[in-house]
């Protein structure tokens, strides 16, 4: 059963947080705070709250330090996933630049923007390599395309050439594989049909999918964190995304089949943030809403 007054509620607490924070995020870009990097997981943490998605997390520990995050690609809604785990930015197609709000939203989070095309990818690998020179972590969907969430495409080898450029210590650039993987609604498991609600694909309109997901309760998002590798492990940058992309569909299809079910994971663990929550409108969306009815529980 759908509840269209909890996806009012979710969006309201949505777009406020949203238009309290793009200034914040703004100033402390133009002044070169630390804030500026720490913001963006706090707002995806939140957001994962208002839109009661339960993380849980299995396999190696995610790397520390400069390198590249893979992950398959579903929907939107993995931006939140990984934004709320990952100090770091997003490596985004060039569309995604002039979406509205979403676009604005990259923008603020530094997303480096691509072509997809062979021929800017020296270029293109040229930016990155400075980013992660920078000590940079970034994230990357080598789908190239989002799709249903019961299978993983083919990777695309082009921007897996940064991993042929060395850091400034001399060391091979670090990239670790992440399955993502919807695999539990109020805690009874997702079917491939089911699924839909929470991928977006396709010539899927986005208000309407968002508008019927903010009805649903509480979506559950496995993630199978991988060891990173590197192009030393792999031998060339086409080796380097198929390891890779066999890695990820490898964790995708042990989390749909109930093979890995990781440990929740504390989306704030911050003393001050859960106050935060506590002592604002997002406490209406952040605990139980329980316009369900008793037996429907919803929050962590």
């Amino acid at each position: 059963m759908n509840c269209y007054a909890c996806a009012a509620i979710r969006l309201l607490a949505y777009a406020l947080l949203t238009l309290i924070l793009i200034p914040v995020q703004v100033m402390a870009i133009a002044f070169r705070l630390r804030l500026a990097d720490d913001l963006p997981r706090v707002y995806h943490a939140l957001c994962l709250k208002i839109l009661h998605i339960e993380l849980r997390i299995s396999g190696a520990e995610l790397m520390d330090g400069p390198g590249v995050i893979v992950a398959n690609h579903a929907s939107y809604l993995d931006i939140p996933v990984l934004g709320a785990l990952v100090r770091g930015s997003f490596i985004a197609k060039t569309e995604v630049a002039s979406w509205p709000v979403f676009g604005t939203l990259a923008k603020l989070q530094r997303s480096t923007f691509v072509e997809r095309r062979p021929v800017r990818a020296r270029e293109q690998n040229d930016q990155i390599s400075q980013r992660l020179a920078d000590g940079h972590k970034l994230i990357l969907f080598p789908e190239g395309t989002s799709n249903d969430g019961n299978r993983v495409l083919p990777f695309k080898s082009t921007l897996f050439g940064v991993a042929e450029r060395t850091m400034p210590d001399g060391s091979q650039v670090k990239v670790q594989p992440v399955s993502i993987a919807a695999t539990r609604l109020d805690g009874a498991p997702i079917g491939r049909d089911l699924r839909a609600f929470y991928s977006w694909y396709g010539d899927m309109d986005l208000a309407p999918h968002l508008w019927q997901f903010l009805a649903l309760g509480k979506v559950t998002v496995e993630l199978v964190v991988h060891p990173p590798v590197t192009l030393a492990d792999a031998g060339s940058r086409k080796e380097l995304a198929r390891m890779c992309e066999t890695a990820v569909a490898r964790g995708h299809h042990a989390a749909l089949t109930g093979m890995h079910q990781g440990v929740p994971v504390p989306l704030i663990d911050n003393g001050r943030s859960d106050d935060l929550i506590g002592f604002s409108p997002l406490a209406i969306v952040s605990e139980d809403f329980r316009l369900f009815g008793p037996d429907r529980q919803f929050g962590s």
